[in-house]
């Protein structure tokens, strides 16, 4: 194996580790893991500087959907507790997106469930709260399930910024968690959407029962399709769900994957997401130090996450920034709790 300091230097150069280095990496980590978490945020700060990026979404369309992901609540092939509701007004958007600003987001993401959009009413009220949410100021975002070439060209015209649509996980690994669509059209999705000039978010979860070589796998896939952000999840177990028993990932196995990840993906946004404090608990600042660049501020799809004011004072802690600053003693003082998922 390469040494951690040579693959440092070639990261640095904006080249991401090959597969067989970033496994020795891993179980270097294993035994030695702060060699290679401050190596990782050596290549963050080289690429990302000082800032830290935060993103908000709204679930804007709920339940019903027809995939069989194993780890989601939304699927109509498991009884969970997920509340179900049609999409939302572009109204109840824009009011989502503004209170997001406000909190400090910088991007806006419009999420519903389901694999592709195929009301035209649903469509058009999209379009007009994409619209919307750009003219507050904010990239927008938006993940809407599969996409062809016509549909993006329509979002980047509406002033869409970015299109989300997660690989969830190693294409070797898929099979295990969705039966009901192929790996195949998630990647031309990304292909679509980068076709039509947008900038495009994809990544996955992690502890669904993968073994490292197919996150490893995975970031490989992301970088080949030279993606602009990755989120990474970490499984929050639901209830009714096939993996509502999986056992949790240790905290320093989280790290160490977002460290190789910033290995493999230099110069990429690594972003932070759901699952994130109940998986990292107390050590949920290091996800930082560990590489990630982003963080997903406030609620999630169907969970919950927590007060934006405490992702901003965890970063200015780390002596880094926020994108976007917001008054911290007014925070405070309005008490700022989260809007219910249910709103």
């Amino acid at each position: 194996m390469a040494s951690i300091e040579k693959l440092k230097r070639e990261a640095l150069k904006g080249r991401g580790v090959a597969a067989a280095d970033a496994l020795e990496l891993f179980i270097e980590g294993s035994n030695s893991p702060w060699r290679i978490l401050a190596a990782a945020s050596e290549i963050r700060e080289r690429f990302k500087g000082k800032h830290i990026i935060l993103c908000g979404i709204t679930n804007a369309k709920s339940g019903r959907c027809l995939e069989d992901c194993a780890f989601c609540a939304q699927s109509s092939h498991w009884r969970t507790d997920a509340v179900l509701y049609p999409l939302k007004s572009p109204g109840q958007i824009l009011k989502e997106a503004a209170r997001a600003k406000k909190d400090g987001a910088e991007f806006f993401g419009i999420v519903t469930s389901g694999k592709r959009i195929k009301s035209k009413k649903e469509w058009s009220d999209i379009i007009a709260a994409v619209e919307g949410v750009s003219k507050l100021g904010l990239c927008a975002c938006a993940s809407l399930g599969i996409l062809d070439a016509a549909k993006a060209r329509a979002l980047k015209n509406a002033g869409l910024c970015r299109y989300h649509h997660n690989l969830e996980t190693a294409r070797s690994f898929f099979p295990n968690i969705c039966t009901t669509h192929d790996y195949e059209e998630d990647v031309e999705t990304l292909h679509v959407a980068k076709a039509a000039g947008l900038s495009v978010c994809a990544g996955g979860l992690i502890g669904m029962g993968e073994g490292v070589t197919h996150r490893i796998e995975m970031a490989a896939t992301l970088a080949e399709l030279d993606v602009d952000s990755v989120p990474v999840n970490i499984l929050n177990p639901i209830p009714g769900t096939p993996l509502s028993a999986m056992p949790p990932l240790p905290p320093m196995e989280i790290l160490m994957t977002i460290a190789v990840f910033r290995f493999m993906l230099p110069d990429k946004d690594i972003k932070l997401c759901g699952g994130k404090e109940k998986n990292l608990r107390q050590l949920l600042p290091l996800g930082i130090v560990a590489g990630a660049n982003s963080l997903m501020t406030g609620n999630y799809l169907t969970t919950t996450g927590r007060e934006s004011r405490l992702d901003h004072e965890m970063i200015l802690d780390l002596g880094l920034l926020p994108t976007r600053m917001i008054d911290l003693c007014r925070c405070a003082e309005e008490g700022h709790a989260l809007v219910s998922i249910e709103d």
